[in-house]
């Protein structure tokens, strides 16, 4: 039983962002995000929906809190909306915007429940995109007067801060591969908005430091580990260039100074670098994204597993048919989580490390007693708490545990088709429905402990989530 016991002080909580949950797109002076533009665009949403009101957390958040409570969480990972504190992205700050991330931190705090807000989430105001966005340096610039404006608010009651979430679906999915907004296709761009948002993490961890300087800042990195598919020379090379594609990339500046070499060439021999030297990093960059960092917050969810194509290219080996998947596709491997959070404290060192958010997409129905039995989700956070725990027991420096998510929620180009919640939104009412994922969290919470898996799962009391 030791082995499942994580020790005192271990910061349970869950994650949010605003753009996927707070709706109120036009409340409270609330300006346009690259977010609206992309998804008002036909085609762009699998479901052809948008955030106006999402899971109106705007005007619910009270009854969130309460959901919160009753799970008992620690903490709560959620993030500000740039376009609701500045709506044109540069300028006087929003008043109606701070008054409301005002509120909901002194009443996180009431309840006990320390916040722990991410700065940017992917909703960057329209009006810095139609200057260029994140390809432009500008908007580094403009993030960093937003986070003194943000910090000079709250820091007097917030201590813990994540600058960006997950940059590489900020420069990839969203400008090489057009997946997400902004929708763009071009590599060289990408390159240039990976810097920027590197950089602006850095420079934003010095204005935070400035304003609060006791606070505690970090950078969120979705980490996905590279396993070859084989013992083929081929094959284990697919897998280095996949690490330093999407790994590596955002890893060796923050805590390196440096940008991988081997990456850089494979950029190179792509044609998106015109060649080794970086034109679109400055003297003295470096040495600002590489500020040391009081956390390190990284996203897992699954592993990759790549090969060398016919024609010599990497390519990822999709799972094999009877290997469990999400409904994402991603296959459930726990063990990339404990040997992914050996690796990245072996290679980089960060002084801790917060799993900043873990889960699994599944649909399942409310059944005819009103019970969402989730149990898919329930093998997934169990395995993944245990290989936690694992990591801990390896010598990880391994602070907290945020799951995601909250609430089903707007699933960026999915819509609302893929469904990550603790709790499920009751269609046309948006009433909270607690699956029995929530009764176990909050048992785990509880104990700060996972439970024996032979232990008979039963739903428990429902009044600490009623509405």
């Amino acid at each position: 039983m030791a082995d499942l016991i994580f020790p005192d002080g271990f910061l349970w909580g869950a994650a949010t962002s605003a753009q996927q949950i707070e709706g109120g797109r036009h409340a409270g002076g609330r300006g346009e995000s690259i977010w609206d533009r992309f998804a008002a665009t036909p085609g762009k949403i699998a479901d052809g929906s948008d955030t106006g009101t999402a899971c109106d957390h705007y005007h619910r958040w009270r009854d969130d809190l309460r959901l919160m409570t009753g799970l008992g969480l620690g903490a709560y990972r959620f993030s500000i909306a740039w376009p609701r504190v500045q709506p044109t992205g540069t300028g006087a700050p929003n008043a109606a915007g701070l008054d409301f991330y005002d509120a909901l931190v002194d009443a996180l705090l009431v309840a006990g429940i320390e916040p722990f807000p991410t700065l940017y989430h992917w909703d960057l105001p329209q009006a810095l995109q139609d200057r260029g966005g994140w390809a432009e340096r500008a908007t580094a610039e403009a993030f960093v007067e937003y986070t003194a404006t943000v910090v000079h608010r709250l820091g007097d009651r917030v201590r813990r801060w994540v600058t960006h979430n997950e940059p590489w679906c900020i420069a990839v999915l969203g400008h090489e591969e057009g997946h997400h907004a902004p929708g763009h296709r071009d590599p060289a761009a990408a390159l240039r908005v990976a810097h920027h948002l590197l950089l602006s993490h850095g420079w934003a961890t010095a204005a935070i430091r400035r304003e609060v300087p006791r606070a505690e800042v970090g950078l969120v990195h979705n980490y996905c580990p590279a396993y070859p598919a084989s013992d083929r020379p081929g094959d284990h090379d697919a897998a280095r260039w996949f690490d330093g594609f999407f790994n590596r990339w955002y890893l060796d500046p923050v805590f390196k100074g440096a940008y991988p070499p081997d990456a850089v060439a494979d950029r190179v021999a792509a044609g998106h670098l015109p060649g080794p030297e970086l034109p679109f990093v400055r003297d003295g960059d470096l040495a600002v994204i590489a500020a040391p960092q009081d956390f390190l917050g990284l996203n897992y969810y699954s592993r990759v597993v790549m090969e060398a194509g016919p024609d010599g290219r990497p390519r990822a080996v999709p799972p094999a048919p009877d290997t469990p998947v999400t409904d994402m596709g991603w296959e459930v491997y726990p063990a990339g989580l404990r040997e992914g959070l050996a690796r990245v404290q072996r290679d980089y060192a960060p002084r801790r490390i917060i799993i900043a958010e873990n889960g699994a997409a599944y649909d399942d129905p409310v059944g005819a007693d009103g019970r969402i039995t989730d149990t898919r989700r329930l093998d997934y956070l169990r395995g993944h708490l245990l290989a936690a725990r694992q990591a801990l027991a390896d010598g990880v420096p391994l602070a907290g545990y945020f799951l995601w998510s909250l609430l089903d929620n707007f699933e960026w180009g999915y819509g609302y088709t893929k469904k990550f919640g603790l709790f499920a939104l009751e269609p046309g009412t948006l009433r909270r429905i607690p699956k029995d994922s929530a009764f176990w969290y909050r048992g785990v919470i509880a104990a700060n402990a996972l439970p024996d898996a032979t232990a008979p799962q039963t739903q428990g009391d429902t009044r600490a989530f009623d509405q």
